[in-house]
């Protein structure tokens, strides 16, 4: 039985903070784990199910010891306010593990919660580490990933190649250059084969694209749904603009409005952008500043927890979108 295996939880806390945790319904969100119960904390609200919340005249030890708890998570609203610290000790040094809101869900989720992120978790938290060899083990990747995939794709690339060509009449590019947003929000010039029209922005409007965009051809639609379209950033990530793997590659005119409008949207640009990305394989293809907002939340997450590891994991899975056509436009 799964829920004997799983960790069970006791979360500290029943208001809003706590709501994040009671809203993870599915399998998956709350794979390797079991909720106990909110524990009430006096002064606070509670938002979630009374008939989850737990109102304790013990301490917080005696009540999670009968109840078999291996976690407490705090979802404590102001911690500067009845906040039990001698008694989370106790927990620890009795072997309860604590953790926080905001390292529960980036567990349970793969994603950072914006909702919830304060700047001194970004700061404190595990992660967001950056040295020598993590430069030079991600630049090796990036390149013999870029040559291996380059040995086995050119023959479609120069298809590709042929057929915009040829829908073209000859006289359109065949590749679409265009600015984004590098690492360090340095600028640098993308190239993707084309798949929309010439005129596609003739009146110099940055859109956002569109599903079933009327601007893309009909030779674009195939190259983008079997993501042929991005083979020729390899070129980029070879020259070292970007890397195999990484937070998408946005246009200077979007990232100028997002960061604007999103907290922490701008710490997504502290690493190369990709070709694929752990916000690419997870989340529907964005197109608005609430996709924005989502994507960014597994960005973070990908930017913090960083490992060639999940580089691999993510081509397995980025393979697997590619051969089902998920997600494309």
């Amino acid at each position: 039985d799964q829920d004997t295996l799983a960790r069970r939880v006791l979360v500290l806390g029943a208001g809003k903070r706590a709501i994040a945790i009671a809203g993870l319904r599915r399998k998956s969100e709350r794979r390797g784990c079991h909720i106990v119960g909110y524990v009430h904390v006096p002064g606070e609200h509670d938002e979630v199910d009374p008939e989850l919340v737990i109102r304790r005249d013990t301490a917080l030890l005696e009540l999670a010891q009968p109840l078999n708890v291996d976690e407490i998570v705090i979802a404590v609203e102001d911690r500067r306010k009845n906040f039990p610290v001698h008694e989370i000790l106790d927990c620890r040094m009795a072997g309860i593990e604590v953790m926080d809101i905001l390292s529960f869900i980036e567990r349970q989720l793969g994603r950072v919660e914006l909702k919830l992120l304060h700047p001194s978790w970004l700061i404190f938290s595990d992660g967001f580490r950056y040295g020598v060899m993590r430069v030079i083990t991600k630049r090796i990747f990036d390149v013999v990933a870029s040559l291996l995939v380059l040995s086995v794709t050119w023959p479609f690339m120069i298809v590709a190649a042929a057929a915009i060509f040829l829908e073209s009449g000859g006289r359109g590019p065949i590749f679409y250059h265009q600015v984004r947003v590098g690492e360090n929000w340095q600028l640098f010039r993308l190239t993707k084969f084309r798949s929309m029209r010439v005129d596609a922005e003739a009146d110099g409007v940055a859109r956002w694209a569109q599903k079933n965009d009327g601007r893309v051809t009909f030779v674009g639609a195939f190259i983008r749904k079997t993501r042929i379209d991005e083979l020729p950033q390899l070129f980029n990530v070879l020259k070292g603009d970007m890397s195999f793997v990484g937070p998408r590659p946005e246009r200077p005119v979007f990232v100028e409005q997002l960061s604007a409008q999103i907290p922490f949207y701008s710490e997504r640009h502290r690493v190369k952008p990709g070709i694929t990305g752990w916000a690419q394989i997870s989340y529907a293809y964005g197109a608005s500043e609430e996709d924005a907002v989502h994507k960014l939340q597994y960005d973070l997450y990908y930017v913090k927890n960083y490992s060639v590891f999940l580089d691999l994991l993510i081509l397995l899975q980025t393979a697997e979108v590619v051969l089902w056509g998920r997600g494309a436009r």
